[in-house]
């Protein structure tokens, strides 16, 4: 999974053409119009509007740099303010997706960028910097186990990946399962799992904890946020799920066989949101938040209706694009919203 979409060279998100909207492969928030990042931009705003120095804006997994655009744009022209001091950092390990966002944000002159979060959570450590770090349809795209119970042995085992021919093909592995650490943060039922079928399959991502925890450590106050196709540990294991949430894009169609054609189908795997949210918690976060993404954008909706800031003119165009958000037949419901925070300790550096 890591390969067909990360590889340098025949990665699937290292594509020059636009794999994103209605001549790509599937929609995303962004491309219903520029009302998301607007509401997002609306929100950060709060969140950083009353702190001191130069708080940041940290987005992870930014593509082309359209959500970046629409948020920095909504900051300039409506809160001046806040765009004057804050600084918008990018989170983006490819070289060639950082040339791109370069080219398409070049009018901001407040924008940085990072190959990991590892130099920014020194840079908080020490200055004790006020953030928001979010992530859009990131962690649905982080490399999963698949793995798959076996009702006889009452244990799980690990799908690997063979060749067959000139074709990928599933096999399970015979060493232990190296994805069964993950399955810890699960908290399987005992009673559950002596129900579930043989090979009923599910995925764990280690990698999705592991930078949840690496973002929470750069974290010294602010928020953490993430919106994202998900569920908790108990939908995981509903029994219509039974060969799990692992799927691949084409021409906006979903389909199951996630080995064919790699570097040229999206992968994704839905996030487990109490794993994440665990993960937060255990670095010492606050869950403030745990929502769809309809009842999320609403309620942000709601305070520019209320007239407690400019936010621009409600047009026909901006209701429409609000509507495809919520609505639980779009996006408003297939979307989660987990938001966790930290306060800043009072003469703790």
């Amino acid at each position: 999974m890591e390969l067909a979409l990360y590889c340098p060279v025949y990665g699937y998100y290292e594509k020059e053409e636009d794999t994103i909207g209605r001549r790509g492969d599937y929609f995303t928030s962004v491309s219903v119009g520029s009302l998301f990042g607007e509401l997002l931009a609306f929100q950060f705003a709060q969140w950083l509007g009353g702190q001191e120095g130069a708080p940041q804006i940290i987005e992870a997994g930014a593509h082309h740099g359209r959500l970046a655009a629409d948020i920095l744009g909504w900051l300039r022209e409506h809160c001046p303010k806040v765009f004057a001091r804050a600084q918008y950092w990018i989170v983006e390990p490819s070289e060639r997706q950082r040339e791109r966002q370069r080219k398409a944000l070049a009018e901001f002159g407040n924008v940085h960028w990072a190959t990991d979060l590892n130099p920014l959570a020194g840079l908080t450590r020490s200055k004790g910097v006020c953030r928001v770090i979010f992530a859009n349809e990131l962690i649905d795209s982080l490399p999963v186990h698949r793995l798959g119970w076996d009702a006889r042995s009452r244990a799980w085992f690990e799908w690997g990946v063979g060749l067959r021919g000139d074709r990928f093909v599933w096999e399970r592995l015979a060493h232990d399962c190296t994805g069964e650490e993950a399955l810890r943060s699960l908290d399987v039922p005992p009673d559950l799992l002596a129900v579930l079928p043989q090979d009923f399959s599910l995925e764990a991502c280690p990698a999705a904890e592991a930078w949840w925890r690496q973002a929470a450590d750069a974290l010294t106050c602010g928020k953490l946020l993430t919106l994202d196709y998900g569920m908790t540990s108990e939908e995981l294991f509903a029994p219509h799920r039974s060969e799990g949430t692992l799927r691949a894009y084409h021409k906006h169609h979903s389909n199951s066989n996630v080995l064919a054609a790699p570097g040229e189908q999206d992968i994704t795997a839905h996030v487990n949101f109490s794993a994440l949210q665990k993960a937060g918690e255990s670095a010492g976060l606050r869950t403030e938040a745990f929502s769809t993404q309809g009842q999320f954008l609403t309620q942000i909706a709601a305070q520019t209706w209320q007239g407690e800031q400019s936010f621009g003119e409600w047009t026909t165009a901006r209701t429409r694009q609000l509507q495809t958000l919520t609505h639980p037949e779009h996006l408003g419901r297939s979307f989660r919203v987990l938001v966790q925070s930290r306060v800043r300790v009072e003469g703790g550096g």
